[in-house]
């Protein structure tokens, strides 16, 4: 995934915990809030719960990899952050790629809401 479409900074990701709109599936947690750039920015969280250091990067990889089919299904100009949640770890490709965009579809129509409201 190019930088551009990566959240970095700790700030960025706490906001968008904070203030965005969240939906929930068994593998993992979805939040989501307007950036005011033009790109669509993914970021991603897997605590230690998860594992060790080689499971947590294995999960990033697959969660990066899911996200980057998918991000032309997000409009421009907003932040998504991706929590990964224990049962991941088990998961195969596919049930985490079917995973976000379950809850990309969920998200999808509250962010056209919002869109058109503002």
């Amino acid at each position: 995934m190019k930088r551009q479409h990566r959240l970095l900074r700790s700030a960025d990701f706490a906001r968008v915990r904070r203030q965005g709109r969240s939906w929930a599936h068994p593998l993992m947690v979805l939040s989501a809030d307007r950036n005011e750039l033009p790109v669509t920015r993914f970021g991603f969280v897997v605590s230690r719960r998860i594992g060790k250091a080689v499971v947590r990067n294995r999960v990033k990889r697959r969660l990066r990899e899911a996200a980057r089919r998918h991000l032309h299904e997000v409009p421009p100009g907003w932040d998504l952050v991706i929590l990964a949640r224990a049962p991941i770890v088990e998961a195969r490709f596919a049930e985490i790629e079917n995973a976000l965009t379950q809850l990309l579809a969920r998200a999808r129509s509250w962010m056209a809401e919002r869109m058109a409201a503002a």
